[in-house]
Formats: structure tokens, sequence, C-alpha cells
């Protein structure tokens, strides 16, 4: 079994703090096999961190965090940015069309662009995975849901972190069992269910301090931008 990060954010998110040097070291640090850095509608950061991984003894995955037309949806394993705001069974099929697979997370988290709101049970069911472990909760209840509908409808189940600062990497894990230590074996491992989640509670003050400085950066980038 390896143990993978798959929901981390680097500065090249508008939320996120750290360059993927720091979210490496803190995977290494803490023991996982490794990390896919999931930038929202970005994917550069990604790449270099895949490309880096080795010299931290990780295996790097490839992917980022896109922002469909109803949410947000993980891809893994892609080589070229996956366009926001597409519809979410075309997004689906973007990601497919690259080799990678889909990823829905936080689907029940309305206040975090979860998908579950806007799209039928079957569209939901049609994804590669669902993660049922985010560890930025505050009740759980999300959570369970998600675990719920995947359970029903023989979903496989995937967890993160959803770190927004380097300290949270690997607070919530995906353990997948793989024929080899590689990205390509872990996606297989994951799209054929071959998963069990692992996770804690990201310290409510975390989560503050990452909501407020992740606002506070969106506000300076916005007002870059209009100079």
């Amino acid at each position: 079994m390896l143990s993978v990060e798959l929901h981390a954010h680097s500065a090249l998110s508008y939320d996120g703090r750290d360059p993927v040097e720091l979210l490496l070291e803190q995977a290494a640090a803490v023991g996982l096999d490794a990390l896919a850095v999931t930038d929202h509608d970005e994917i550069d950061a990604s790449i270099e961190a895949a490309e880096k991984a080795p010299d931290y003894g990780l295996v790097g995955v490839v992917g980022m965090e896109v922002t469909s037309a109803v949410g947000h949806v993980l891809a893994f394993g892609i080589e070229e940015e996956i366009e926001s705001g597409l519809p979410f069974d075309e997004t689906l099929d973007r990601i497919r069309d690259q080799g990678g697979i889909a990823v829905v997370p936080h689907p029940f988290q309305k206040s975090r662009h979860g998908v579950a709101a806007h799209i039928t049970d079957e569209q939901l069911a049609s994804a590669d995975a669902i993660e049922v472990y985010n560890s930025r909760l505050f009740t759980g209840r999300s959570n369970r849901q998600a675990e719920k509908f995947a359970v029903r409808n023989g979903v496989p189940m995937t967890a993160g972190s959803d770190a927004h600062i380097s300290e949270m990497v690997g607070q919530a894990v995906t353990e997948v069992g793989a024929d080899e230590r590689s990205a390509a074996a872990i996606l297989d491992g994951i799209a054929d269910g071959r998963t069990s989640v692992v996770g804690k509670r990201t310290p409510w003050r975390i989560s503050l301090k990452q909501f407020g400085g992740g606002a506070k950066r969106r506000a300076l980038r916005a007002l870059d931008s209009l100079r």
C-alpha cells in the first residue's frame, strides 16, 4: 500500500501560500509515498512538483483542481491544463481524453463548490472516484454523505487534506494498493477501487488561518490586476 496525498495547493493557487518545495518537504517528513499538487485551474506547479518529487524520495502525481460550471473536479494523470467553466460531463471527458482520471472533491459541501447540488446522482456516480474524507471540515456531515454515496453506488473512495499551507499536507491520506511505485500504478489502483482513507480534522484555527490567508491573497492579486 502506498500513502498518497491527493489534494494540496501551492502558491500558484489563488488561495495557496507555499512553493512546491515546502509541500514536498512536508510530504517526505510525514512519511508519504506520493504527492499530487492540485492547484485551482493551474497545472504548472504540479508538473514542477512531479519532476522534483524523486529528489525527496516521493512519487509525483500531476493534477489540478478544475472549476467546472457546477463546481470542482480533481484531474489526475493529465499533461495539459483542463479548461475551466465547462459542463461537468465535458470536464470528465476532457480529463479522460488525456488518459487521466476524474475525482470529485467535497461533493456535498455547497460552500466550497461541491458539485452534488447541481448534478444528478448518476452524473456524480460516473466519476472515477469520490473524495469521501476532506480534512477541512467542521461537522463531518458532508464527508459522511460522500462516503455513503460512494458505498451505495460502488464508486472508489479517496481522501485529501485540501492543504493550502504546507504544514497541513498529510492530514488526510489515501492508501492505494499499487502494483508498483509509480504515478500510473497509483491512478490505476484508485480507478480500480483499491483504496482506503485515513484522515484527521484540520484544526479549526488552522482552517480559519488558511481561509483568512487565502482571502488576503485573493484581494492582493485582484488589486495587482487593476494596476
